[in-house]
């Protein structure tokens, strides 16, 4: 196959390009330059898609022995990653950047962009596993090493996506391994850390970084019950789960901290509350996907579990696709409903919920309401 290998310039992306060769594929290195400030260097584990890394993955292209290009997809990466973020947080919601930029990006405009160059694949350096059915369907399933599994970010794949992606680590049992390949390969990368955090925001204030994009606006941060207790200057700061940073002028009269439970930019007003107010017991969103083949009857209720981050632990839950809104003409729209068996803690609109049966990922939604599991009556709130 003629595969594209998106090269990072970090250690596993490399790794995965040298194994796409040894597996006798044709395959040709890209990096995507994703930021408009060229001159950006990165700082230690912080940041990505810089002149550094583009330098990283070019040596390692050149040892492997395949050509190399660098293709401009800031204008795309502003648009469709940056822009929705700064845009979701001003809706009060928390979006995931990783999620839209694999969604929009790396498996949208690149594969697009690869399958009219006449690329049969994509390949990543993703920890995650493609498994082919008895009936010859592609389904995405967990890496074998959990501990780094990244198939939560790749929950937003399509099956026609799926079938033109390769992951060459997925079956790699530990990320030493990968380090210790690279180092026999003689790749500068083995040792380098890994990225975290928000690669456009490589300070990692996020806070001040939004203050910059959205401005700030003096607002109240209120209880359940509408009492005001503190103020902020800006909604778009804070996020449902929250604790730190709300810096209270009133204390709970029962003593115990208090948590972030909504934000309202309409008002520009940060709703706080107990820990136990932070329950939810059904999430749903109407922007789902399958990934891979979809589930026969999607309108029966289905055992699965349901992960709402990167890291999280997958909650078991029952899960169904409802019609809402079906007096209008149009028949209403559909939504990926999900109950977990347990309630989930600190949930906000915007976060995606990814739906697994065992190890396969069944698919995703980005979260546009939640349900309390303790709803909140007049007593409890004056109380």
């Amino acid at each position: 196959m003629k595969v594209l290998a998106a090269m990072s310039g970090g250690v596993d992306s490399a790794v995965a390009a040298a194994r796409a060769v040894e597996a006798g594929h044709d395959v040709v290195g890209v990096h995507l330059a994703l930021s408009r400030m060229p001159g950006t260097l990165r700082t230690g584990s912080r940041g990505c898609c810089t002149i550094e890394d583009s330098s990283d993955a070019q040596r390692a292209a050149n040892i492997i022995g395949i050509p190399y290009y660098v293709w401009d997809f800031s204008e795309r990466f502003k648009l469709d990653v940056v822009d929705d973020f700064i845009a979701e947080y001003a809706a009060g919601r928390t979006p995931n950047p990783c999620m839209r930029c694999n969604e929009r990006i790396k498996f949208a405009a690149l594969l697009e962009k690869a399958l009219d160059l006449g690329f049969d694949a994509v390949a990543t350096g993703h920890y995650a596993t493609i498994v082919t059915d008895d009936l010859g369907n592609r389904e995405l399933h967990r890496a074998s090493a959990w501990a780094k599994d990244q198939s939560y970010v790749l929950g937003v794949l399509t099956a026609e996506q799926l079938a033109h992606s390769m992951f060459p680590l997925g079956a790699t049992p530990s990320k030493a391994l990968v380090r210790a390949e690279a180092a026999e390969r003689g790749f500068s990368v083995a040792n380098k850390p890994d990225s975290h955090d928000i690669c456009f925001i490589p300070d990692g204030d996020t806070r001040g970084w939004l203050a910059e994009k959205v401005g700030t606006a003096t607002g109240d941060i209120v209880e359940r019950d509408g009492t005001v207790i503190g103020s902020h200057e800006g909604a778009h700061a804070y996020t449902v789960g929250q604790r730190r940073g709300l810096n209270l002028g009133v204390m709970a009269e029962d003593g115990r901290r208090r948590f972030v439970l909504e934000v309202k930019p309409a008002t520009n007003t940060v709703v706080v509350g107990p820990k136990e107010a932070l329950a939810i017991a059904e999430i749903a969103g109407s922007r789902f996907t399958w990934a891979g083949r979809a589930p026969e009857h999607p309108e029966a209720a289905f055992d699965c579990e349901v992960q709402i981050r990167a890291h999280a632990d997958p909650v078991p839950a029952v899960a169904q696709v409802v019609t809402v809104g079906e007096e209008r003409l149009d028949g209403g729209s559909r939504e990926l409903v999900i109950r977990p068996n347990e309630p989930l803690i600190g949930v906000s609109p915007g976060q995606t919920a990814v739906v697994y049966i065992g190890t396969r990922v069944l698919g995703q939604t980005t979260i546009d309401r939640t349900t309390s599991a303790v709803p909140i009556t007049v007593d409890s709130a004056a109380g």
